[in-house]
């Protein structure tokens, strides 16, 4: 009996599942979308990085923002692309305990960034409805460049003790994963010790990032609107309006499949393992995914840009 105990504390992998009941299908047709889907978010956030960083006249906070949504839509493409096709078009399944923990670190790292990112971009359509003329003075390049940094030492200062402490856990059991990536709540789950903490702690840190984000993003858009209803003409309301459709297309996409996702796993017992994985897979491939293609299309100016690189 104690053999078997070492053996399996000598366990050094974690094992990665696709989607179940597909087994049969997985290489020939769902790596394509997969493929087709890692091929547009990676090179629809380069080509929004190019055309910002190489056009002086989109040195502007909005657009600058943007670039911080995609440079941190990149880092959860590149951060999931490994294990997803390596499953569906090698079928490699292992993934060992260190890849696991900096794998589940950088998603969650970039899945906070990018909350953070949503709700600078939030405070940067306020001000510039509430108070246009004032809007390059208060949200000047420094201040930008501030709150960017501050949005990626919060990332690392709330996720690197998660994963720390998921790093001392015995992992006794059959260590095999639902997901074809590794997420801090289902590897947690594999370990042996008292995991009261990292429950605790990864409770406290959801509701201290993503979910402080969306409330304050909620009452941004409060505020929005109760200074779009002062404007006196009708079409200047309206144009201002337009320019929050982008940012609130990118909050719809990032937050409505994390919210799911978040109640199914508090029933966990009466819901199905597919949609959970479903859900899952849209949380993390669909914001890097639809993201560009919304800002490109919503901004004239950015929209031009791109159209003229490609006609050239």
């Amino acid at each position: 009996m104690s053999a078997v105990n070492d053996t399996k504390f000598k366990s050094s992998v974690f094992l990665l599942t696709g989607i179940p009941g597909q087994e049969d299908v997985q290489n020939l047709w769902i790596s394509l979308p997969f493929c087709l889907m890692y091929v547009i978010s990676i090179v629809g956030n380069s080509v929004i990085l190019f055309i910002i960083k190489t056009n002086p006249s989109l040195y502007e906070p909005m657009y600058i923002f943007l670039s911080m949504l995609a440079t941190s839509d990149l880092g959860i493409s590149l951060a999931t692309m490994p294990t997803i096709l390596g499953i569906y078009l090698f079928n490699s399944r292992e993934i060992s305990f260190d890849s696991c923990f900096a794998q589940l670190f950088f998603i969650h790292l970039f899945q906070c960034i990018e909350s953070s990112v949503l709700l600078l971009m939030a405070l940067d359509r306020f001000i510039a409805i509430r108070d246009p003329l004032r809007y390059a003075s208060i949200l000047t390049l420094p201040r930008i460049a501030t709150m960017g940094l501050v949005c990626v030492l919060r990332g690392v200062a709330v996720m690197l003790p998660l994963t720390i402490l998921l790093k001392q856990f015995q992992y006794c059991r059959d260590n095999v994963l639902s997901h074809s990536y590794c997420m801090h709540q289902e590897v947690m789950k594999m370990a042996c010790s008292d995991i009261t903490v990292n429950n605790i702690y990864g409770l406290f840190t959801k509701l201290l990032t993503m979910g402080l984000d969306s409330l304050l993003i909620f009452f941004s858009y409060i505020m929005i609107l109760k200074a779009v209803l002062s404007i006196a003409s009708n079409s200047e309301c309206l144009r201002a309006l337009n320019t929050c459709i982008s940012h609130f297309c990118a909050v719809l996409i990032f937050y409505t499949p994390d919210i799911f996702l978040s109640v199914i796993h508090r029933f966990e017992n009466s819901s199905s393992p597919l949609l959970q994985i479903l859900l899952g897979y849209i949380s993390l491939l669909l914001p890097p995914l639809l993201n560009p293609i919304v800002y490109s299309v919503k901004s004239k100016h950015l929209c031009a840009r791109i159209i003229r690189v490609f006609v050239k």
